[in-house]
């Protein structure tokens, strides 16, 4: 008798077991997980670029002095960058468009040579080495001829480059953003015709970032006559690169 009420609980249990699981399976949240099918998506690359002249310069020179002594060495190179610094604001640059941009002292050695024996001596400091340099930001580009002219007469002994550069480039990269973009919509529906379907919503866009290409490099060797050189500005390049991604229906 107990044996038989025990079988008819674990019979009654299986049926609720196999009901709830049924059940289950019937629901339509439970079907769409088991049969989801992969959304159908559409992902272009659109460039842009806009070129415009730059309109600011900014010129990288420095000092180099040397003597026996750190302090002779520092001495020397103050003298020396205060004149500098002097006739480039006699040239017609604001003090804000100055800034230091390297400053060091620097030992320098004598390394003794190898005896017979293979033993060297340990080297010696034989002097100082100071470096100050400044980045000049020239913004009217008409003046860069005479405030190189200025540079180089004022003492400057290590010319390091001349950039030129555009001073609000926010512009032209929201230009070329929407160049991009819309670059981007005219290949996608191209796609979506040739393949016979339609865009849908845009589900994603990001941005790869400007680029600028380096900027043309100023040798020293061509300073001989600054004043007398005649200046290449060009033209400043700007590219923008989205991806979007677009829902197919």
């Amino acid at each position: 008798m107990f044996r038989s009420a025990m079988s008819r609980h674990a019979i009654n249990f299986a049926v609720a077991v196999m009901f709830a699981a049924t059940a289950l399976l019937a629901t339509p949240a439970f079907a769409q997980a088991t049969q989801q099918v992969p959304q159908r998506t559409l992902s272009l690359t659109g460039k842009a670029e806009v070129t415009s002249p730059p309109d600011i310069a900014v010129i990288s020179a420095g000092v180099v002095s040397e003597a026996k002594t750190a302090r002779d060495a520092l001495t020397k190179n103050n003298k020396a960058m205060a004149t500098v610094l002097q006739t480039i604001e006699a040239a017609g640059v604001a003090g804000k468009d100055i800034q230091t941009s390297s400053f060091s002292v620097q030992p320098k050695y004598i390394y003794p040579q190898r005896t017979s024996n293979g033993e060297q001596d340990p080297p010696r400091i034989v002097g100082y080495t100071v470096s100050n340099s400044v980045t000049v930001t020239v913004r009217d580009l008409a003046q860069l001829g005479p405030v190189l002219d200025a540079v180089v007469s004022s003492g400057v002994n290590q010319m390091n480059g001349l950039n030129f550069s555009i001073a609000e480039p926010e512009p032209l990269r929201n230009e070329a953003r929407k160049m991009a973009v819309a670059e981007a919509r005219t290949r996608a529906e191209l796609y979506a015709q040739a393949a016979g379907v339609s865009l849908g919503r845009i589900l994603s866009i990001s941005e790869a970032g400007g680029v600028q290409p380096p900027q043309p490099a100023f040798r020293r060797a061509a300073l001989e006559s600054a004043a007398a050189v005649p200046i290449a500005q060009g033209q400043q390049s700007i590219e923008m690169q989205v991806n979007i991604v677009w829902e197919i229906e």
